[in-house]
């Protein structure tokens, strides 16, 4: 397994994923709206969200963002690269929580693990190009377009434009 330590925010505690955060993001990622810009469509059932959240085969890891009661507001994670020293990350905050600034101060504490403890050299970030949320989300935090691509992928909304964020360490730590 891979270790997946705790994070601290002002507001969040991000911790390993459990059984039960599929009952918790289930609401969020069972509607089809708030699943828009993940490659597949919203799930049908928490077994099947949970099936996908804890696939054995799959090489990331993830963070469940909890406030101070204990409810789940997000899921972070984050995947391997191309090679060693790079990884993509990705997010998505529960709906009853959009709004409050929990993607931005928790993906800050994540970027900041990564590049401190991790001692990565870079992180990206694939976003669907309409996504405008997420867009400037990844630009506040220091994130650069690397790539556009046009008709780049096909998921359960159509033919799909994406566009690729890249953020290097030395970037991040020049921001103080």
């Amino acid at each position: 397994m891979i270790d997946v330590p705790t994070l601290k925010t002002d507001r969040f505690t991000l911790r390993p994923l459990r059984r039960e955060d599929a009952a918790a993001l289930f609401p969020t990622l069972g509607e089809e709206t708030q699943c828009r810009y993940l490659t597949r469509p919203a799930f049908e059932s928490e077994e099947e969200l949970w099936g996908w959240l804890a696939e054995p085969d799959w090489n990331g890891r993830t963070w469940i963002a909890e406030d101070g009661e204990g409810e789940v507001a997000a899921r972070f994670v984050s995947v391997p690269g191309h090679e060693d020293g790079v990884e993509e990350i990705g997010y998505i905050t529960c709906a009853h929580r959009q709004g409050e600034g929990v993607a931005r101060e928790c993906t800050q504490a994540l970027v900041a693990h990564l590049f401190t403890a991790d001692g990565l050299r870079k992180l990206t970030a694939e976003v669907d190009a309409d996504n405008t949320a997420s867009i400037r989300l990844l630009e506040r935090l220091g994130f650069t377009r690397e790539a556009f691509f046009r008709e780049h992928e096909t998921t359960h909304i159509g033919l799909r434009d994406v566009m690729m964020y890249g953020l290097l360490a030395s970037e991040w730590a020049a921001r103080g």
